[in-house]
């Protein structure tokens, strides 16, 4: 809520796998008093969970490297930061219009396909949004 305030809609799903915070009083009063939804499927149970085990597969694959190089909890948190901060706003993914996250985030609140595909074809005129983004 600190970071993003007020753009926290209710239809946000929390992911806390099934850890400390999957039960935790003060944690689960928390999320229903900020009407979020937490996700808590039952054991095994992937729906819910899919979306951040991929994102933290990802991760791991692309800065184990780094993260072996590590010597302190500050270098480690600095290569996490960087690797979430580039996914977010560089890393481009084909389930979410060929945009990365923040892109994809602003053409669904804007409606405004973020990359010129007009320059990329040659046209003057931005054309319409392909019909396979939609």
């Amino acid at each position: 809520m600190k970071n993003h305030g007020k753009e926290l809609h209710t239809d946000a799903l929390l992911h806390s796998d099934q850890g400390i915070h999957y039960r935790a009083i003060k944690f689960v009063t928390l999320i229903k008093d900020l009407d979020l939804r937490q996700s808590m499927s039952r054991k095994g149970n992937c729906w819910d969970n899919s979306p951040q085990e991929s994102f933290f597969g990802h991760m791991k694959d692309d800065i184990k490297d780094k993260m072996k190089k590590c010597h302190t909890f500050e270098e480690l948190k600095q290569v996490i930061d960087e690797y979430i901060d580039y996914y977010n706003n560089e890393r481009y993914q084909w389930d979410l219009a060929k945009l990365s996250p923040v892109e994809y985030y602003k053409y669904i609140t804007t409606g405004e396909y973020p990359i010129a595909l007009y320059k990329v074809f040659g046209n003057k005129e931005k054309p319409k949004l392909p019909d396979i983004l939609i």
